[in-house]
């Protein structure tokens, strides 16, 4: 056996307004390298972003970009002070859910999986192109990511993984499209299925302990994980995907191996909805205001060798 428990959990739980990320990893070798629960900067966003829904940040690593899941509007953030450097307008209302940078232009997902391509955005030469296939409502994308590595977009189904009677069941899907051919790609590029996360639980007796992780993904009821936002790690090209259904994170390899789970905590993320890495692994995390003030957190990439 390759696998061994590198389980880290407190002994003793904090009541649930105080409980602490607390993290799974049954993987030889692997390591996850941020503190999810201890913030390294806090960017507290104005209320027209109270329901921001994705985050993508510039080429360059200066420039945070946003969307909101009502207004066809993007908004560009300082990333290293958090204060509002623009915004604009780019399509009409509607439930966009995730952004993205590709080079200069910025692409936006809305949750029927509709595609926005924004051109030179915010001059007065923008242009707008759309780009819609087979994905709809009840798919319900709300991730989205850019795979450079394969010249697309990644689109990560919330809801429904399949289409046109395409059953996938107890599994979520991620989509590519294909930035060439300005094609979706038919055949997911991933699964996060039950079964797989079953078999990495069942790794080690130990993990079984984690109650909350264990109840969330309980095989005898629906799979809850629902991807709220995806990104791929900048050094290592690892998938990470949230659920804000449950505050999980999974990472997964490029091959759908799982490597880690990560319990969020509900104190630091009430509703996390987007997701980047700036070029060095720093992790950025934004959060729904759920009634409080929306914000933007920086978690820094710490290597432990």
């Amino acid at each position: 056996m390759i696998w061994i428990l590198l389980f880290h959990l407190l002994s003793c739980q904090p009541p649930e307004s105080e409980q602490q990320s607390s993290g799974i990893t049954v993987v030889e070798g692997y390591e996850f390298n941020y503190q999810l629960a201890e913030p390294d900067q806090e960017f507290e966003l104005p209320d027209e972003l109270e329901e921001i829904s994705g985050l993508g940040l510039s080429p360059d690593g200066n420039t945070l970009v946003a969307v909101q899941d009502e207004d066809g509007e993007l908004f560009f953030i300082n990333r290293y002070n958090g204060e509002m450097i623009a915004e604009f307008d780019f399509w009409d209302d509607g439930d966009y859910e995730g952004v993205e940078f590709v080079g200069e232009n910025v692409y936006v997902v809305k949750s029927t999986g509709t595609l926005y391509e924004v051109l030179r955005p915010g001059t007065d030469e923008q242009e707008v192109n759309k780009y819609n296939y087979f994905l709809n409502d009840d798919n319900d994308v709300e991730g989205l990511a850019y795979d450079a590595a394969n010249n697309r977009l990644l689109l990560a189904c919330k809801a429904d993984a399949g289409y046109d009677d395409k059953g996938f069941p107890r599994k979520k899907a991620i989509y590519g499209f294909d930035l060439s051919k300005k094609e979706m790609e038919e055949k997911p590029a991933y699964f996060v299925a039950l079964d797989s996360v079953q078999h990495y639980l069942q790794q080690g007796p130990a993990i079984r302990k984690v109650e909350k992780v264990m109840e969330f993904f309980n095989p005898e009821e629906e799979f809850g994980f629902s991807p709220s936002a995806i990104a791929i790690h900048p050094l290592t090209g690892n998938l990470y995907i949230t659920s804000s259904v449950g505050k999980m994170l999974l990472v997964m390899r490029r091959d759908g191996q799982i490597l880690h789970i990560e319990k969020l905590s509900k104190r630091v993320h009430p509703q996390p909805e987007g997701l980047c890495f700036d070029a060095q692994g720093n992790l950025f995390i934004s959060n729904e205001g759920k009634g409080m003030d929306p914000v933007i957190y920086r978690f820094n990439y710490k290597p432990r060798h």
